[in-house]
């Protein structure tokens, strides 16, 4: 019989539950996709009421299983998004869809009050983001859901609601709060004042940090943490040296736990911004939506060459290549790319009649997207001193992206990382004190160095 932690791992489209041992080996795992329902508006959102469902469903046939002792249970799950719940902690609303648009008139009324915006998205470390800044939906449901409004009692962060399903007690936590939410005032760390001027009670319970849990029937329940904050745990938890790590994925963030740097409007303006970890303290983030530019051009490229859409996992680094593209083509640079180039990809200009094969097609792409993520990478490196880079995630795997970036990074150590499950990894990782003695070793990132 083996002593587990299990995770629930919530995605916009993958909802998974696991378990880890206590050497935090997978040693269990069932992944769904549950469809949306549409919100009272027309738009497609989570089905919460299929969901709670699912999740309890999950866990009572994992808690049957006789080789297996839960020991204790957590969440990752995605943020910007608010569960409204009434005085018995069930939900009132459907969980808008943090893509909606937020009205033009509503924003125009918020920063007449509370404005003006550059300051506002200062001190709030935040770009300014629509629905994305959860905050601001409940701005949105105090003034166009008032029914809703009046009878909302908690207004809970997505992870926390799941393990409120599980608890039946609301809590807040700092990594839901702490990410471009425009609830938290990174200047004075507390909540932003105009909460409070709003009356918005139901969102700013006190914060506790995401280690705490609670214990039930003997399982110690954590209060979930977002996939984010997540992913970077198992890092924080065996590296002393500082570092930055880019997570690479749809999209591809690079986040720096030791950057203590006041943002500033350049910086929000490139899509820069501050959020707190498990422990509550400022990690700078900015990010560069590059898998999914790469997905695009991969197909595009795939067509033009006559290839198929895998053939890219076959290329592997070949400098020579690389040498010829610099001396024939003008190549983007981080400094030319920072200002103002960031969301898009400097390949997009380029034509494919200049190149002689898929590969050396291939090469210059991942040249330019290099030369973004450098210039990103930079904005999050600071006046910090950066020791390591660690990048987990598809780009981890791909050879020329990896060799580029060390290139670049000379100075610095690089390395891809093979750390799977991440997000869940981080959930077991952070209340891990609660269910197992055993310790994380480094050597469970799968770490292989760069040059």
């Amino acid at each position: 019989m083996q002593n587990i932690c299990v995770v629930f791992d919530i995605g916009k489209t993958n909802k998974k539950i696991l378990a880890f041992n206590e050497s935090f080996e997978v040693v269990y795992e069932n992944q769904s996709n549950l469809s949306e329902i549409l919100d009272d508006e027309g738009e497609f959102c989570e089905d919460l009421m299929a969901l709670s469902i699912w999740l309890k469903e999950q866990y009572e046939i994992l808690k049957s299983k006789s080789e297996f002792t839960i020991k204790a249970l957590n969440f990752s799950g995605y943020g910007a998004s608010f569960v409204h719940l009434d005085q018995n902690c069930q939900p009132l609303a459907p969980l808008y869809n943090y893509l909606k648009a937020f009205p033009r008139e509503l924003k125009t009324k918020f920063f007449e009050n509370y404005g003006p915006t550059d300051q506002f998205f200062a001190d709030t470390a935040s770009p300014d983001l629509g629905m994305l800044n959860s905050g601001l939906q409940l701005y949105w449901l105090k003034y166009n859901k008032t029914n809703i409004f009046k009878n909302t009692k908690y207004s809970l962060h997505f992870p926390q609601y799941l393990s409120c399903v599980f608890t039946g007690l609301p809590q807040t936590e700092f990594t839901s709060i702490g990410c471009h939410t425009a609830m938290w005032d990174f200047t004075k760390n507390e909540y932003h004042s105009w909460l409070k001027s709003e009356h918005l009670e139901s969102g700013i319970l006190p914060p506790v940090s995401a280690s705490q849990t609670i214990s039930k029937e003997n399982i110690a329940i954590g209060p979930g943490i977002h996939d984010s904050s997540s992913a970077l745990v198992p890092y924080l938890k065996t590296i002393s040296d500082s570092f930055v790590l880019i997570s690479t994925g749809t999209w591809c963030i690079s986040i720096n736990p030791f950057n203590q740097e006041q943002l500033t409007p350049k910086e929000l303006e490139l899509d820069c911004l501050n959020f707190l970890s498990f422990e509550g303290k400022t990690v700078r983030a900015s990010r560069l939506f590059s898998g999914n530019e790469h997905e695009r051009q991969i197909k595009h490229l795939s067509t033009y060459f006559n290839v198929s859409e895998d053939y890219y996992k076959t290329v592997g680094f070949d400098y020579k290549i690389i040498q010829t593209l610099r001396k024939t083509l003008t190549q983007a640079t981080p400094e030319n790319t920072e200002l103002g180039q960031l969301k898009d990809c400097p390949f997009v200009e380029r034509n494919l009649n200049q190149f002689k094969s898929f590969e050396q097609a291939y090469h210059q792409f991942i040249m330019d997207l290099v030369a973004q993520q450098v210039a990103s990478t930079k904005l999050v490196i600071g006046k910090s001193q950066t020791k390591k880079i660690f990048v987990d995630g598809g780009f981890s795997k791909n050879p020329i992206f990896m060799s580029l970036l060390a290139e670049a990074f000379h100075n610095i150590e690089i390395y891809a990382s093979e750390v799977a499950q991440a997000s869940a990894l981080g959930a077991a990782l952070v209340i891990s004190e609660t269910w197992t003695d055993q310790k994380f070793e480094v050597s469970k990132l799968k770490l292989n160095r760069f040059y």
